[in-house]
């Protein structure tokens, strides 16, 4: 594998076997990068070599992601099985001081759990799911049906999942791995150079496609469209049946947040491209019951919601938008991303 200048790729057995990458002094302030839904520790990689000598940047493989063991999630723990696994991670590495955590995506609600169980020195929350969940639920949280049929595995494209079983590294339709990271990744019309997008599309294929990875079980509904999340498997986890990240404005130890938000993002958005409340109400799943049943969820509002909460209970919460980014603005806007992130860091010493 070869890597970027500075960085290192390391293997660790904490709660599980860990691939990881690495930046930094030995001896630097952790800065732990947890990547989200299909994707790997290297859509960080473009960050270490130019971080200020004082991080210690570390970015893990999350289970059943990448080249760490494809372990089992239990999707009931929301995304617990990931942070438990960061701070079994941490703990392997000895690192027993409090660490800065990022999470992107599906790492967010995984690194506000590791807040809940372990001191952490920040959060940043880089586009990540709502607080709420993805899928099926009303501003407040409340689930639009009791079962939460909407969200899970079973409203994932089995199209897309057969290219990624396959290997999939064309460009000839939507669906392919590499089209559906250009479209829903970044903002339109953003391309990574040809050797990059290669390395990244190789990163996304490493996924797990099980059952107990992604994207998991499901189960019949009578309720629309059909299928409610089952038990099993990363989008399960993700469903607002088990993934919660809203009490965050009760903890004690309140660690500065920064939330940085990709204006064009349109996988965590009010009315997300990839949500069966967006998806029906614009005619692409048919029978959609309406929006007093099953509106398009709010997801920025609720991300808003939580932390202004947070402020009002005493914490420090600072809210950068990068209106010409996508759901990846340490990607398509990666210098001013950094930038914002590394002035962050210092602030907060």
């Amino acid at each position: 594998m070869d890597l970027m200048p500075g960085v290192r790729a390391g293997e660790v057995d904490g709660r599980i076997r860990t691939h990881y990458l690495e930046s930094g002094p030995a001896d630097g302030e952790p800065v732990v990068l947890v990547h989200g839904n299909l994707s790997t520790s290297r859509f960080f990689e473009h960050l270490m070599p130019g971080a200020p000598e004082r991080w210690r940047i570390l970015a893990p493989d999350m289970r059943c992601f990448g080249r760490s063991a494809p372990a089992p999630i239990d999707a009931t723990r929301g995304l617990g099985d990931w942070a438990d696994d960061i701070v079994g991670f941490l703990d392997a590495l000895g690192i027993d001081r409090p660490a800065h955590l990022v999470g992107w995506s599906t790492g967010g609600a995984a690194v506000a759990l590791v807040a809940r169980a372990r001191r952490v020195a920040s959060l940043t929350f880089l586009d990540p799911v709502s607080p709420y969940g993805f899928g099926g639920v009303f501003r407040d949280g409340t689930p639009c049906w009791p079962d939460h049929a909407g969200s899970g595995a079973g409203v994932a494209n089995p199209e897309f999942v057969r290219r990624l079983r396959e290997g999939d590294r064309s460009e000839d339709d939507p669906l392919s791995p590499r089209n559906v990271m250009n479209a829903t990744y970044w903002r339109a019309g953003h391309r990574e150079p040809r050797d990059r997008e290669d390395v990244l599309v190789d990163e996304i294929l490493l996924t797990t496609i099980s059952e107990d990875g992604y994207p998991g079980d499901a189960v019949p509904s009578q309720n629309w469209p059909g299928a409610a999340p089952g038990t099993r498997g990363l989008l399960n986890a993700l469903s607002p049946k088990y993934c919660d990240w809203s009490w965050l404005p009760t903890l004690t130890d309140k660690p500065p947040v920064l939330w940085t938000h990709g204006g064009q993002d349109v996988v965590v958005a009010d009315g997300s491209a990839l949500e069966l409340g967006t998806l029906g109400a614009g005619g692409v799943v048919p029978d959609w019951p309406g929006a007093d049943v099953f509106p398009p969820q709010p997801m920025v509002s609720q991300i808003r919601d939580v932390l202004e909460a947070y402020r009002a209970a005493g914490g420090r919460a600072e809210i950068e938008e990068f209106p010409e980014s996508g759901h990846g603005p340490h990607v398509d806007a990666a210098d001013h991303w950094a930038a914002t992130y590394w002035a962050f860091l210092e602030s907060v010493r």
